[in-house]
């Protein structure tokens, strides 16, 4: 599957978000749902003291993961795991769950598979991640999900449902002109009923068509020509 702006922008954000609430020494557990060849994981290890966790249900996916995990610097730290997560026995309860899983719902279908795997939640329904999260997040752990725009509501019901809060919420606008067409979730098991999610937004390019600064300012590390 291809590398998606909207996925390299989340995965950039969710390492800063976790690299400045760390502060112990000891390396987090992380576990990385649905993670296709890998990307959110590689992006972790390069800003992250972790180790982690990436289960991938699709065999081709999951070959690609484990050859781009092995190429890397950081492959000591990484362990795919090729296996249907709803499924899957953990062992472990997790400091950072992350997750950019299938998010199109009722919508016209690839001809392939495959794909329809990858990108449709047929597979892997919201209150399916939801539920995962819920029962493998440590106490004090904090999980991060990116999702369509206009599936919202529906991400914050199934939440609620599992008492989770969000603590972050970033729209994502594609240019000052475009609606928000995907929102970045940061949360945590509900601890106060009374909390209100630090609401932001994130534009990719500017009116000249250009990068913002704060999409260099994520994803400079990353990008070698920014």
């Amino acid at each position: 599957m291809k590398v998606t702006t909207d996925a390299c922008l989340f995965g950039a954000w969710v390492a800063k978000h976790v690299k400045e609430k760390s502060i112990n020494s000891t390396p987090l557990r992380i576990l990385d749902v649905g993670a296709g060849t890998g990307l959110l994981s590689l992006m972790m290890t390069q800003q992250v003291n972790c180790n982690i966790d990436a289960l991938e249900i699709d065999e081709p996916a999951f070959g690609q993961m484990t050859q781009n995990f092995q190429s890397s610097p950081w492959h000591d730290q990484l362990h795919p795991v090729h296996h249907d997560v709803r499924t899957f026995a953990f062992e472990k309860k997790y400091d950072v769950i992350l997750s950019n899983p299938p998010f199109y719902q009722d919508e016209l279908k690839s001809t392939s598979s495959v794909k329809n795997k990858a990108h449709h939640d047929e597979s892997l329904l919201v209150e399916d991640v939801l539920g995962i999260i819920r029962k493998n997040l440590s106490d004090s752990g904090s999980f991060y999900l990116l999702f369509p725009f206009k599936r919202i509501g529906q991400f914050q019901k199934h939440a609620r449902k599992n008492e989770l809060e969000i603590t972050h919420e970033v729209l994502i606008r594609q240019t000052p002109s475009h609606s928000p067409f995907r929102v970045f979730f940061a949360g945590r098991i509900k601890m106060n009923k009374d909390l209100a999610p630090v609401k932001e937004e994130l534009i990719i390019r500017d009116e000249k068509d250009q990068y913002t600064g704060e999409f260099i300012k994520y994803l400079r590390s990353y990008y070698l020509y920014l």
